[in-house]
C-alpha cells in the first residue's frame, strides 16, 4: 500500500518540537486562528449529536442501549447548536481523541466545545486532529488532578500548531486515506470472519463431544428431552442439582493465600483467568470456593463466564459455586458442558432483568445433564476438547494479533500522511475508481493448516 511513497522533496522547520520538520509548501498556523467559538442554543428540535473516541461526531440513537449510558434531560434548550462542519470537542476526553466534525446540524451537551473551523477540507481537518500525534498534544493541553478528570485548557488548545496543505492536497490526502482505510478494513473484517468461524468450530467440537461422545458409530437412544435429542445408548441423564450442589459459604474476610475472583477476572467462553497482578480490594460479602469447584457467572450468562479454578479463593456473589456431590461426574466434564453454547443459550432464556439479566440456581440446577457413567470416558472427552480448543485458540490469538498490527499500521500511516512524512499526491492521482468490493468469504480451504473442520453429526 505504501510502495513507492516517499517523503516530500523539501522540508522546513515547523517551529514545533513535537512536529519537527514539515513539507516546505505547507502552512503552519495556531489553532486559534482557525476556530471561532459558537454559543447558539435554544434548538431542542435538532437531532442530538454525541462524540466518541472511536466514531467522532455522530447522530445519537435514542433507542440503542449501547449509546445511552448518559441520561438525556427532558429540557434540551440549553444544549449547544453544532452546525454541519463545526468542530465539536468533548473537553473532558479530548486527550483520548473524542472530537470531530459535525455531520449535520444538531445539538450537543453544554459541556462540549463547539467551534467554526476554517479549513478547506473538513475531513482532512478532522483526520489531522484525531491523528495520534495531535491526540497526544491535546493531552498536553489538558490538566486535572487525575487522568480520568482531565479538562481541556482553552489557552493550551489555542496554541496547538495546525498543518495546512493546499486545498487540492488536502483532498488528495483524504482520497488516499479513504482508499487505504477501505483496504485495511476489508482485511480486518476477513480476519474477524475467520475468528468467528473458528469459534463456531470450537462450539461444534464441544457440542458433539458432550452430547455424543468420541465414537461416531456409537448406538443412540432418545434422551426423552426435546432440546437434548438422542444420546449414546450407554449414557445417563440426571439433573445437575443431583450431581452438583450450589455452595453458598458467605464470608467478608479473605484467608491467607486465597485469591479473589470477580466476573471480570474470567474470560468469556474459555474459562481462562485474567487475574490482576496487584491484589484487588473488595468491600462486600463474597463466597468461598475450593480448588476444582466450578464457577458459573449467573449475571449476563450469555457471556459464558464458566471456570474451574486450580486454587482456593473467594468470589463475588454473581457466581454459582458448584461442587460435586458423591457422584462419578467429573468437575472438568461439567465445566465444559456448562460452557457449551447449547446450554448457555438455554440458560439465557430463563434470565430475569432486561439490562442486567441473571440466571438462578433453580433453573440451572434443573437442567438435564447427559453424561457417560465411566469417568475414563469423561476424561477422554475432556482431553479431546481441550486439545482441539487449544489448537483453535492458538489460531484465534494469532489472528487477533494480526488485527492489532493492522490497526497499528493504519494509525501510523494516518499520522505519517497528515503530518507530511509521506507524499501521497501522486498515489492519490493513480488510485483505481471506487467500486464496492465484495466481502471475502471464508471457505474450508482458506483455514489455517492446523485447523480441521469438525464433521457434521449424523442423526
Amino acid at each position: 500500500m505504501i510502495d513507492g511513497l516517499k517523503p516530500y522533496p523539501k522540508y522546513k522547520d515547523s517551529g514545533s518540537r513535537w512536529l519537527g520538520t514539515v513539507p516546505a509548501s505547507w502552512e503552519v498556523r495556531n489553532l486559534r486562528t482557525l476556530i471561532g467559538k459558537r454559543t447558539e442554543r435554544e434548538r431542542p428540535d435538532l437531532p442530538l449529536l454525541s462524540v466518541a473516541r472511536e466514531k467522532g461526531v455522530f447522530v445519537r440513537s435514542l433507542t440503542d442501549e449501547d449509546e445511552n449510558h448518559n441520561v438525556i434531560p427532558e429540557d434540551l434548550s440549553n444544549y449547544k447548536v453544532a452546525r454541519a462542519g463545526n468542530l465539536v470537542i468533548n473537553k473532558m476526553k479530548a486527550w483520548q481523541g473524542s472530537m470531530g466534525i459535525a455531520p449535520c446540524d444538531g445539538i450537543v451537551s453544554p459541556a462540549y466545545f463547539v467551534f467554526d473551523f476554517q479549513i478547506a477540507n473538513h475531513r482532512f481537518g478532522q483526520t489531522l486532529l484525531r491523528s495520534k500525534p495531535y491526540v497526544a498534544h491535546f493531552g498536553q493541553a489538558s490538566d486535572g488532578v487525575r487522568v480520568g478528570q482531565w479538562d481541556l485548557s482553552i489557552t493550551g488548545m489555542r496554541q496547538i500548531p495546525i498543518l495546512i496543505p493546499h486545498a487540492d492536497e488536502q483532498d488528495a490526502i483524504v482520497r488516499f486515506l479513504d482508499h487505504a482505510n477501505g483496504r485495511i478494513e476489508r482485511a480486518i473484517r476477513a480476519k474477524q470472519k475467520l475468528m468467528a468461524l473458528l469459534n463456531e468450530q470450537k462450539q461444534a467440537i464441544i457440542h458433539r463431544a458432550v452430547t455424543r461422545g468420541l465414537n461416531p458409530n456409537v448406538p443412540l437412544k432418545p434422551s426423552g428431552i426435546p432440546w437434548l435429542g438422542d444420546i449414546p445408548k450407554h449414557w445417563e441423564v440426571r439433573r445437575l442439582k443431583t450431581l452438583f450442589q450450589n455452595v453458598n459459604e458467605q464470608t467478608k474476610a479473605k484467608r491467607q493465600n486465597e485469591i479473589y475472583v470477580a466476573l471480570e477476572h474470567v474470560q468469556s467462553w474459555t474459562g481462562h483467568f485474567l487475574l490482576p497482578e496487584e491484589e484487588t480490594k473488595f468491600d462486600s460479602q463474597v463466597k468461598r470456593f475450593r480448588k476444582n469447584d466450578v464457577l458459573f457467572g449467573k449475571l449476563r450468562p450469555y457471556l459464558a463466564k464458566v471456570a474451574r479454578p486450580q486454587f482456593d479463593g473467594i468470589c463475588v456473589g454473581e457466581f454459582l459455586v458448584l461442587r460435586p456431590i458423591q457422584t462419578k461426574v467429573l468437575p472438568s466434564f461439567i465445566e465444559i458442558k456448562l460452557r457449551s453454547k447449547q446450554l448457555i443459550d438455554l440458560i439465557n432464556t430463563s434470565t430475569v432483568g432486561a439490562k442486567m439479566p441473571r440466571a438462578d440456581w433453580a433453573f440451572v440446577g434443573g437442567i438435564a445433564i447427559a453424561h457417560p457413567p465411566d469417568e475414563l470416558e469423561q476424561e477422554a472427552i475432556v482431553d479431546y476438547v481441550l486439545e482441539k480448543a487449544q489448537a483453535l485458540h492458538t489460531v484465534v490469538t494469532r489472528t487477533e494479533r494480526e488485527i492489532g498490527l493492522l490497526r497499528e499500521y493504519r494509525t501510523r500511516l494516518v499520522a505519517d500522511v497528515v503530518t507530511g512524512k509521506l507524499d501521497v499526491r501522486a498515489a492519490a492521482r493513480h488510485l483505481p475508481a471506487e467500486s464496492a468490493e465484495p466481502e471475502t468469504a471464508i471457505a474450508a480451504e482458506d483455514l489455517p493448516a492446523e485447523v480441521e473442520l469438525e464433521p457434521e453429526a449424523t442423526e
